[in-house]
């Protein structure tokens, strides 16, 4: 076989190759906005757990308007519907999620945590306002759910 033709075969074999190793490395546009926008998501909730965590641990002071705010935010946000978050193929296995692929094997159970969080972040919601008494007492099973949820099918930091 001629030299010319030897390397147009290795070449095409070589990008053929690649390739591959590229497509199975990356996601698709649907699983790539599923990622992000879950990965917005969690960043929404941290952002509003945040003043509620340092209220409830007294770091800072509690405030009946910041707590209100942050409680609705969490409702609102733990309402919406995740499910086009949640694109097989877009856990662990790929390089910048935590999520397990225990989500998707047992998508019944990961479900029934998000009915949890939905419940405790409306009674934080509805209590928030109320005083840094009330406050904590419903804050603690917001982030029971939370640590319920991330136990099961978040994997932890690398």
């Amino acid at each position: 076989m001629p030299f010319k033709k030897i390397t147009i075969i290795a070449a095409a074999s070589a990008v053929g190759i690649v390739s591959t190793a590229f497509a199975a490395g990356h996601l698709t546009p649907e699983q790539q906005r599923g990622l992000d926008a879950r990965q917005a998501h969690m960043s929404l909730y941290a952002f509003n757990l945040g003043p509620l965590g340092g209220m409830a641990q007294e770091q800072i002071p509690y405030d009946a308007e910041v707590a209100s705010a942050a409680a609705a935010n969490l409702a609102a946000l733990a309402a919406i519907d995740e499910s086009a978050y949640w694109v097989e193929g877009t856990d662990t296995s790929i390089e910048g999620t935590r999520a397990k692929p225990e989500i998707w094997a047992d998508m019944a159970g990961f479900e029934a945590e998000q009915v949890k969080l939905v419940a405790a972040t409306a009674t934080l919601a509805s209590v928030a306002g109320d005083g840094l008494d009330a406050m904590k007492a419903a804050f603690g099973p917001v982030g029971q759910s939370c640590g319920s949820c991330h136990e099961s099918y978040r994997a932890p930091r690398q």
